[in-house]
């Protein structure tokens, strides 16, 4: 697979993992405590695909390496959210552990990614 291939395909996994953490979040209580992590786990996991479409049209070899640890960092927030709400029994344990997993690989994705910059 050559980069604009890999990289249309990465943009549209992460635009459907945002809509799938906007479906869920969706589920999670109207409580106090229900509203807050609803908006943090809603801002990382729409937030790296959003930073990573960013990264493609970046100026700069160095633009394009911190867009993508930005990416990094809200995946890996957007997983530690979906445990908080996994631990809380907020939500259907499937759906949620098909939104970890996919955290997660998106996460190895952007890891992988940053370290080829190196």
């Amino acid at each position: 697979m050559e980069n604009k291939e890999f990289s249309r395909k990465l943009e549209e996994r992460t635009k459907a993992f945002a809509l799938k953490i906007i479906r869920l979040s969706a589920l999670l209580p109207n409580s106090v405590e229900g509203k807050i992590v609803r908006n943090q786990m809603t801002k990382s996991g729409t937030g790296f695909g959003a930073n990573y479409r960013e990264a493609t049209r970046a100026r700069s070899r160095a633009d394009f390496k911190n867009k993508i640890k930005i990416c990094e960092s809200e995946a890996n927030e957007a997983s530690y959210w979906l445990e908080i709400v996994g631990d809380l029994k907020w939500t259907e344990s499937q759906s949620l552990e098909a939104a970890l997993n996919e955290a997660n690989e998106l996460l190895a994705i952007f890891t992988s990614i940053g370290k080829n910059l190196e």
